[in-house]
């Protein structure tokens, strides 16, 4: 079992999905830096001065000046700020990795595409190239 693990393992598309992995996780956390450090606080800027990571609901229904402080009281909250910076996260992410894939698409040649298979013009049956007589109905092919 151990040598067909080891086999498995040293395929290079196992290795191929674990490289991928490793970057995309990597690539993830600049995603979410860029837009928590870059692109939100010039947006919580133009909201007059929001900080979208404090903003959320207290379920208890008392006032607390900051996520953190509603935390540490231990209070349900509902932290919908932070949830709209994941969804951005997530937005960039995809559009990232969109114009990646694109981009890739566009790099990559386009596969030749299949000859139309012959076919015998007496019974309409595939046959082979060199055929010279149907394998099908046995008639003879010019």
């Amino acid at each position: 079992m151990f040598e067909e693990f080891k086999k498995f393992a040293m395929r290079g598309n196992v290795i191929d999905m674990a490289v991928g992995v490793i970057i995309g996780g990597a690539f993830g956390k600049i995603v979410s830096s860029l837009v928590s450090d870059v692109i939100m606080p010039p947006i919580g800027m133009a909201m007059g001065k929001v900080n979208f990571t404090d903003l959320f609901i207290a379920l208890n229904g008392k006032e607390y000046a900051t996520l953190e402080a509603a935390k540490k009281a231990g209070a349900p909250v509902l932290a919908y700020g932070t949830f709209m910076q994941t969804v951005l996260d997530f937005l960039i992410l995809a559009f990232v990795v969109f114009l990646m894939v694109r981009q890739i698409n566009k790099l990559t040649p386009e596969p030749e595409p299949a000859p139309e298979p012959r076919v015998c013009p007496y019974c309409k049956s595939e046959i082979p190239d060199d055929a010279t007589r149907c394998p099908h109905c046995t008639s003879q092919l010019e």
